[in-house]
């Protein structure tokens, strides 16, 4: 991972190797956060942010699924911070992580809203996740998660366990990608990915 100069943390602008959690975060635990991964992208205008409203609306959208209230941020207020990072990191393109997390306070499955909320935003240069030629794939022997099981729209951290496991066996028998089916047996998504088909 190529670092950058600053990573946006809780309403202030640190260091890189500043911005630290301490080890009993209820997240780290449990998965009790949440996360977008946002493309920005070098135009002749200086970097341009793909999607951004959309995609911090749908990270409010997750982080509601825990039926938390008093955010320490709005909406608008972590929009402007991601701008305020790209320009203060001055990097052309690349990629843009938010992630709001139950910190600090006491575990338990139940015990989060007695814990901190925390929001980081992070942006590193990032090449195409897969590379620019055509990939491999096995059909992994995981499925999506459940719909009924989860907010299956929601972008929770502890949900990606099942995507480190589908990369995993992926990569262990030689493929490039993971291709998880859902629980009808229909395709759904990879690991990381969406997938479009076109005809």
């Amino acid at each position: 991972m190529e670092k950058t100069g600053f990573i946006w943390m809780n309403g202030e602008m640190k260091k890189w190797d500043d911005a630290k959690v301490h080890v009993l975060s209820h997240a780290l635990h449990y998965g009790s956060g949440v996360f977008e991964g946002i493309r920005f992208y070098k135009t002749p205008q200086g970097p341009a942010v793909f999607r951004l409203q959309d995609h911090i609306k749908r990270f409010f959208y997750s982080f509601g699924v825990f039926k938390k209230d008093g955010l320490p941020y709005t909406q608008q207020q972590i929009e402007a911070a991601v701008v305020e990072l790209v320009k203060t990191n001055k990097v052309d393109e690349g990629y843009i992580r938010p992630l709001m997390f139950f910190g600090y306070g006491e575990l338990g499955l139940y015990n989060y809203k007695k814990c901190e909320v925390n929001v980081a935003i992070a942006l590193w240069p990032w090449a195409r996740y897969l590379g620019s030629h055509a990939v491999s794939l096995k059909v992994s022997k995981y499925i999506r998660l459940h719909p009924q099981s989860v907010v299956s729209d929601a972008k929770i951290c502890g949900y990606y366990v099942n995507s480190i496991l589908a990369s995993i066996d992926a990569k262990e028998n030689g493929f490039d990608e993971a291709l998880l089916l859902d629980y009808e047996g229909n395709i759904a998504e990879g690991p990381g990915e969406n997938l479009f088909i076109i005809k």
